[in-house]
Protein backbone atom coordinates (compact mmCIF):
# COMPACT_ATOMS: atom_id res chain seq x y z
CA UNK A 1 0.00 0.00 0.00
CA UNK A 2 1.38 3.40 -0.99
CA UNK A 3 1.37 5.73 2.01
CA UNK A 4 3.73 8.38 0.65
CA UNK A 5 5.00 9.59 -2.71
CA UNK A 6 8.40 11.20 -3.22
CA UNK A 7 8.72 12.90 -6.58
CA UNK A 8 11.48 14.45 -8.62
CA UNK A 9 10.74 17.72 -10.44
CA UNK A 10 12.58 18.12 -13.76
CA UNK A 11 11.16 15.73 -16.35
CA UNK A 12 8.69 14.39 -13.80
CA UNK A 13 6.31 17.05 -12.46
CA UNK A 14 7.74 19.77 -14.67
CA UNK A 15 9.36 20.28 -18.04
CA UNK A 16 13.10 19.81 -18.29
CA UNK A 17 13.26 22.97 -20.38
CA UNK A 18 11.69 25.21 -17.70
CA UNK A 19 14.81 25.29 -15.54
CA UNK A 20 17.20 25.34 -18.50
CA UNK A 21 15.36 27.80 -20.73
CA UNK A 22 13.57 30.03 -18.20
CA UNK A 23 15.03 29.98 -14.69
CA UNK A 24 18.76 29.81 -15.39
CA UNK A 25 18.74 32.48 -18.14
CA UNK A 26 16.56 34.75 -15.99
CA UNK A 27 18.97 34.52 -13.06
CA UNK A 28 21.96 35.12 -15.31
CA UNK A 29 20.34 38.10 -17.06
CA UNK A 30 19.33 39.72 -13.76
CA UNK A 31 22.47 38.89 -11.78
CA UNK A 32 24.20 42.24 -12.23
CA UNK A 33 21.12 44.38 -11.58
CA UNK A 34 19.97 42.35 -8.59
CA UNK A 35 23.32 42.19 -6.81
CA UNK A 36 24.13 45.83 -7.58
CA UNK A 37 20.85 47.01 -6.08
CA UNK A 38 20.90 44.64 -3.07
CA UNK A 39 24.63 44.39 -2.33
CA UNK A 40 24.32 46.17 1.02
CA UNK A 41 21.57 43.90 2.29
CA UNK A 42 22.93 41.45 4.90
CA UNK A 43 21.64 38.32 3.14
CA UNK A 44 23.21 39.28 -0.18
CA UNK A 45 26.44 40.51 1.41
CA UNK A 46 26.73 37.18 3.22
CA UNK A 47 26.55 35.31 -0.09
CA UNK A 48 29.09 37.61 -1.74
CA UNK A 49 31.48 36.87 1.11
CA UNK A 50 30.84 33.15 0.52
CA UNK A 51 31.66 33.63 -3.18
CA UNK A 52 35.04 35.11 -2.18
CA UNK A 53 35.72 32.21 0.18
CA UNK A 54 34.91 29.70 -2.56
CA UNK A 55 37.17 31.58 -4.96
CA UNK A 56 39.94 31.70 -2.35
CA UNK A 57 40.61 35.42 -2.58
CA UNK A 58 39.11 38.84 -2.00
CA UNK A 59 36.82 39.95 -4.82
CA UNK A 60 35.43 43.26 -5.95
CA UNK A 61 31.71 43.36 -6.71
CA UNK A 62 32.40 43.08 -10.44
CA UNK A 63 34.78 40.17 -9.87
CA UNK A 64 32.22 38.38 -7.69
CA UNK A 65 29.59 38.74 -10.41
CA UNK A 66 32.08 37.48 -13.02
CA UNK A 67 32.86 34.49 -10.80
CA UNK A 68 29.15 33.71 -10.42
CA UNK A 69 28.64 33.87 -14.18
CA UNK A 70 31.59 31.54 -14.70
CA UNK A 71 30.04 29.03 -12.29
CA UNK A 72 26.78 29.25 -14.21
CA UNK A 73 28.60 28.60 -17.49
CA UNK A 74 30.42 25.63 -15.95
CA UNK A 75 27.19 24.38 -14.32
CA UNK A 76 28.84 24.37 -10.90
CA UNK A 77 26.66 23.43 -7.91
CA UNK A 78 28.12 26.06 -5.61
CA UNK A 79 26.13 27.03 -2.50
CA UNK A 80 26.31 30.85 -2.78
CA UNK A 81 25.39 30.67 -6.47
CA UNK A 82 22.35 28.52 -5.70
CA UNK A 83 21.31 30.86 -2.89
CA UNK A 84 21.61 33.99 -5.02
CA UNK A 85 19.77 32.33 -7.90
CA UNK A 86 16.98 31.54 -5.45
CA UNK A 87 16.79 35.18 -4.38
CA UNK A 88 16.61 36.35 -8.00
CA UNK A 89 13.97 33.75 -8.88
CA UNK A 90 11.89 34.77 -5.88
CA UNK A 91 11.93 38.36 -7.12
CA UNK A 92 10.94 37.15 -10.60
CA UNK A 93 8.09 34.99 -9.33
CA UNK A 94 6.77 37.79 -7.14
CA UNK A 95 6.97 40.26 -10.03
CA UNK A 96 4.98 37.87 -12.21
CA UNK A 97 7.77 37.60 -14.77
CA UNK A 98 7.09 33.84 -15.02
CA UNK A 99 5.24 31.03 -13.26
CA UNK A 100 6.52 27.62 -12.26
CA UNK A 101 5.84 25.04 -14.94
CA UNK A 102 3.91 21.99 -13.73
CA UNK A 103 2.27 19.47 -16.04
CA UNK A 104 -1.52 19.50 -15.81
CA UNK A 105 -1.68 15.75 -15.14
CA UNK A 106 0.86 16.16 -12.33
CA UNK A 107 -1.04 18.99 -10.62
CA UNK A 108 -4.37 17.15 -10.91
CA UNK A 109 -3.07 13.84 -9.57
CA UNK A 110 -1.04 15.42 -6.79
CA UNK A 111 -4.26 17.07 -5.57
CA UNK A 112 -6.17 13.79 -5.84
CA UNK A 113 -3.51 11.81 -3.97
CA UNK A 114 -3.33 14.45 -1.26
CA UNK A 115 -7.11 14.32 -0.86
CA UNK A 116 -6.86 10.54 -0.42
CA UNK A 117 -4.46 11.02 2.48
CA UNK A 118 -1.24 10.11 0.68
CA UNK A 119 1.71 12.13 2.00
CA UNK A 120 3.57 13.96 -0.76
CA UNK A 121 7.23 14.98 -0.77
CA UNK A 122 9.66 16.57 -3.23
CA UNK A 123 13.26 15.41 -3.70
CA UNK A 124 15.22 17.50 -6.19
CA UNK A 125 18.77 18.64 -6.82
CA UNK A 126 17.42 22.19 -6.74
CA UNK A 127 17.34 23.83 -3.31
CA UNK A 128 14.32 23.52 -1.05
CA UNK A 129 13.79 27.26 -1.56
CA UNK A 130 13.71 26.82 -5.35
CA UNK A 131 11.27 23.91 -5.00
CA UNK A 132 8.91 25.92 -2.81
CA UNK A 133 9.05 28.89 -5.17
CA UNK A 134 8.20 26.75 -8.21
CA UNK A 135 5.22 25.05 -6.58
CA UNK A 136 4.17 28.17 -4.70
CA UNK A 137 3.91 30.16 -7.94
CA UNK A 138 2.97 27.38 -10.34
CA UNK A 139 0.85 27.48 -13.49
CA UNK A 140 -1.94 26.07 -11.30
CA UNK A 141 -1.56 28.41 -8.34
CA UNK A 142 -0.05 27.67 -4.96
CA UNK A 143 0.48 23.91 -4.70
CA UNK A 144 2.66 23.99 -1.58
CA UNK A 145 -0.21 23.01 0.78
CA UNK A 146 -0.19 19.60 -0.93
CA UNK A 147 3.31 18.73 0.26
CA UNK A 148 4.37 17.39 3.64
CA UNK A 149 8.05 18.15 3.09
CA UNK A 150 10.92 18.91 0.73
CA UNK A 151 14.37 17.35 0.32
CA UNK A 152 17.39 18.54 -1.63
CA UNK A 153 20.97 17.29 -1.95
CA UNK A 154 21.79 18.40 1.60
CA UNK A 155 20.28 15.05 2.56
CA UNK A 156 22.54 13.22 0.10
CA UNK A 157 23.17 12.61 -3.59
CA UNK A 158 20.12 11.54 -5.58
CA UNK A 159 21.96 8.57 -7.06
CA UNK A 160 22.91 7.07 -3.69
CA UNK A 161 20.59 4.61 -1.96
CA UNK A 162 21.52 5.98 1.46
CA UNK A 163 19.74 9.23 0.58
CA UNK A 164 16.45 7.40 0.14
CA UNK A 165 17.00 5.48 3.36
CA UNK A 166 17.38 8.80 5.17
CA UNK A 167 14.21 10.15 3.56
CA UNK A 168 12.21 7.10 4.63
CA UNK A 169 13.56 7.45 8.16
CA UNK A 170 12.79 11.17 8.31
CA UNK A 171 9.21 10.83 7.13
CA UNK A 172 8.69 7.80 9.34
CA UNK A 173 7.23 5.46 6.73
CA UNK A 174 8.55 2.04 5.73
CA UNK A 175 10.45 2.30 2.44
CA UNK A 176 8.26 -0.37 0.85
CA UNK A 177 5.21 1.87 1.36
CA UNK A 178 6.84 4.81 -0.44
CA UNK A 179 6.61 5.39 -4.21
CA UNK A 180 9.43 7.32 -5.86
CA UNK A 181 8.79 9.06 -9.20
CA UNK A 182 11.60 10.16 -11.50
CA UNK A 183 12.74 10.32 -15.11
CA UNK A 184 16.28 9.31 -14.14
CA UNK A 185 17.26 5.63 -14.20
CA UNK A 186 20.13 5.92 -11.71
CA UNK A 187 17.91 7.72 -9.19
CA UNK A 188 15.28 5.02 -9.58
CA UNK A 189 17.89 2.31 -9.07
CA UNK A 190 19.05 3.99 -5.86
CA UNK A 191 15.50 4.35 -4.54
CA UNK A 192 14.71 0.70 -5.29
CA UNK A 193 17.92 -0.43 -3.58
CA UNK A 194 16.67 1.44 -0.51
CA UNK A 195 13.43 -0.54 -0.71
CA UNK A 196 11.10 2.00 -2.31
CA UNK A 197 8.63 1.30 -5.08
CA UNK A 198 9.38 3.17 -8.31
CA UNK A 199 7.80 4.56 -11.47
CA UNK A 200 9.87 5.79 -14.40
CA UNK A 201 8.43 8.87 -16.13
CA UNK A 202 9.10 8.73 -19.88
CA UNK A 203 7.07 11.71 -21.03
CA UNK A 204 8.94 12.23 -24.30
CA UNK A 205 9.15 8.57 -25.30
CA UNK A 206 6.98 7.27 -28.14
CA UNK A 207 5.80 4.40 -25.94
CA UNK A 208 6.65 2.64 -22.69
CA UNK A 209 8.98 -0.34 -22.66
CA UNK A 210 7.32 -3.38 -21.05
CA UNK A 211 10.68 -4.89 -20.11
CA UNK A 212 12.26 -1.72 -18.69
CA UNK A 213 14.11 -2.13 -15.35
CA UNK A 214 11.42 0.00 -13.66
CA UNK A 215 7.71 0.30 -14.51
CA UNK A 216 7.42 3.08 -17.06
CA UNK A 217 4.56 5.59 -17.33
CA UNK A 218 3.96 8.39 -19.80
CA UNK A 219 2.36 10.70 -17.25
CA UNK A 220 0.81 10.80 -13.79
CA UNK A 221 -2.56 9.57 -15.11
CA UNK A 222 -0.94 6.18 -15.74
CA UNK A 223 0.19 5.79 -12.11
CA UNK A 224 -1.95 3.45 -10.00
CA UNK A 225 -1.54 3.42 -6.23
CA UNK A 226 -3.33 0.07 -5.84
Amino acid sequence: MIKAIVTDIEGTTSSLSFVKDVLFPYACDHLLAYISSHAEEPAVREQLEAVAREAGRELTLDEAIAQLRLWVKEDKKVAPLKTLQGMIWEAGYRAGDFTGHVYEDAARNLRAWHDKGVQLYIYSSGSVQAQQLLFGHSDFGDLTPLFSGYFDTHIGHKRESSSYEVIASEIGIRAGDILFLSDNLEELDAARTAGMQTRWLVRDADEVEPNAPHPQVKDFDAISLD
